[in-house]
């Protein structure tokens, strides 16, 4: 199977744009997290994309589940794919870098294969078990430095692995329970449904201390995030797993820490350590070796050149 024959020049492209918005993320809530609260800016994310892929969803046909029990699964969705994760990942900015924050999400790969093995739903083998010690190789590496510094760092770090963990459940709950249902659909009830949650949440925890009137670079954040890193990101996703499978719009795992750490870099002047950066690269490479393709690519080429 070549990867060439599967994925095309606008694929590609389309790959690049959504670890850009998606790696954006990490720049937009660590932009936002200097001005407010994680919760509300989490709520913000949600309800803002919500309400752009509303519309989107009645244009195309789809409609919403008629009874509670229809929304459950997309309950249980937003809980595991966008509350808890999102959360984790805002709040463990207040404490690490964005860019070291977009690194640990890129373990989502190595704890989704232990999650999906441990529930039967995928056996491991070789390759997957070789990838996900190399991954926590890459996570101690990392762990390390922190260990030498801070322990908010170290909790900052703990936080962002359970938003990865908790991205792992997801997969699993939405290969179970949302395998037939339209992504668009799924991602806009899950949205909603995020929104209820969100909207509770803040309330309780952030808004009895008081909010004040963000500044404007906090709104732009704030649009950023729900608009270009949340709703469009979606549309993206889907248009790729529509047109070359899920296995190929994951490589965009690989791409997120890179835009993530430019951004942070650049923008918000962040430094990354060089222990960080051979973490980051460890990581990477056990995401390739349970990805496999390069494997196949290179036993493939190898194979048309022996013949």
């Amino acid at each position: 199977m070549e990867i060439a024959a599967q994925v095309d020049r606008r694929d590609w492209s389309l790959l690049i744009l959504l670890s850009v918005l998606w790696g954006g993320s990490f720049f937009f809530s660590g932009v936002a997290v200097k001005d407010l609260p994680p919760l509300t800016i989490v709520l913000a994310r949600v309800a803002l994309a919500a309400a752009v892929l509303t519309p989107v969803m009645w244009v195309s046909g789809a409609r919403f589940p008629s009874d509670v029990a229809g929304w459950r699964p997309f309950f249980v969705m937003a809980v595991l794919n966008n509350v808890i994760p999102f959360s984790l990942i805002v709040v463990g900015q207040t404490m690490i870098a964005s860019g070291l924050a977009s690194v640990l999400n890129a373990t989502t790969p190595l704890f989704t294969v232990l999650v999906m093995a441990a529930f039967a739903e995928e056996a491991l083998n070789v390759r997957r078990i070789s990838g996900a010690i190399l991954g926590l190789i890459g996570v101690f590496i990392l762990r390390g430095q922190l260990s030498q510094t801070s322990s908010e760092q170290t909790s900052g770090i703990l936080l962002c692995l359970g938003a990865a963990l908790s991205y792992g459940f997801a997969g699993l709950w939405g290969r179970r329970k949302l395998s037939g249902v339209p992504p668009l659909t799924s991602a806009t009830c899950q949205l909603l449904c995020s929104s209820a949650v969100m909207l509770a949440l803040a309330a309780i925890v952030d808004w009895p201390r008081g909010l004040h009137m963000p500044v404007a670079a906090t709104w732009w954040a704030l649009v950023g995030l729900a608009v270009f890193s949340t709703a469009l990101a979606y549309v993206i996703f889907f248009q790729i797993l529509i047109r070359s499978g899920a296995s190929i719009v994951m490589l965009v795992t690989l791409l997120i820490p890179v835009t993530a750490i430019l951004l942070g870099h650049l923008v918000l002047d962040e430094i990354l350590s060089g222990r960080q950066i051979i973490g980051a690269l460890v990581i990477g490479s056990a995401l390739i070796v349970m990805d496999g393709r390069l494997f196949t690519l290179f036993q493939s080429s190898r194979f048309g050149r022996q013949s």
